[in-house]
């Protein structure tokens, strides 16, 4: 059942009164280190957005450019209503790689412009923008199951290609992507898994790591056997 939807200031006074500098003190720890940011959970945030969908607020609430307030506008935002241009103008705004992840997961990838967002994103020189293409990979293979595996495929040479940048955000990002695909998309197993495995020889540091840990996962979920 929906809420009635509040106002714009409504919802910056409750947002204003969540805010605790132990929460935003123990983010920081966790690099989560947004502009503006007040410090309020997660959990705190998902509650407030509990009913709530409605485009308009969420427009409103990302030009506050309040850390939460931005979190908040990615989980009411109706993506039936996003267009192109506010993807771009969103993405150019990511400064935390939570702010990136939530609005990838709940509004990006449910786009009908995704994958060509995808592709246009991964050779981006930004870390958040450049970040927001293998998240939204990594999200996509799981929650967008009618996107057929041939078009998960062409992913692979982005992973490949973005696997040598060693920014964290990025390269997180980018074992993210490799490991969903290969546990989220089983016909595509194989070759993540080869993918992985030929990372893991690189002679460059940052190669060499995602293609491990990529390895040491599906190592211990699969047993050692490239297929189910």
């Amino acid at each position: 059942m929906n809420r009635v939807t509040p106002t714009l200031e409504e919802t910056l006074i409750r947002l204003h009164q969540l805010a605790n500098p132990e929460v935003k003190f123990a983010q920081e720890h966790f690099g989560i280190r947004g502009s503006n940011s007040l410090g309020i959970s997660l959990y705190a945030l998902r509650d407030l957005a509990k009913g709530i969908c409605d485009h308009q607020l969420a427009l409103a609430l990302w030009e506050t450019g309040i850390h939460e307030a931005r979190m908040l506008a990615a989980m009411v935002e109706n993506p039936r209503e996003t267009s192109l241009e506010q993807v771009e103008h969103w993405v150019s705004g990511f400064d935390s790689w939570d702010i990136c992840d939530i609005t990838t997961d709940e509004v990006f990838i449910h786009t009908p412009f995704v994958l060509d967002r995808i592709n246009a994103w991964a050779t981006r020189k930004e870390e958040y923008v450049k970040r927001a293409a293998f998240a939204s990979i990594a999200a996509l293979v799981i929650h967008r199951k009618e996107i057929p595996d041939e078009q998960v495929k062409p992913f692979f040479s982005l992973i490949r290609s973005a696997a040598n940048d060693p920014r964290n955000f990025v390269k997180k990002s980018v074992n993210w992507a490799l490991r969903n695909i290969g546990k989220f998309r089983p016909q595509l197993r194989a070759q993540a898994w080869a993918l992985a495995e030929e990372l893991a020889q690189s002679m460059d540091k940052t190669t060499r790591w995602i293609g491990r840990d990529a390895v040491k996962e599906f190592d211990r979920k699969y047993g050692g056997k490239h297929e189910e």
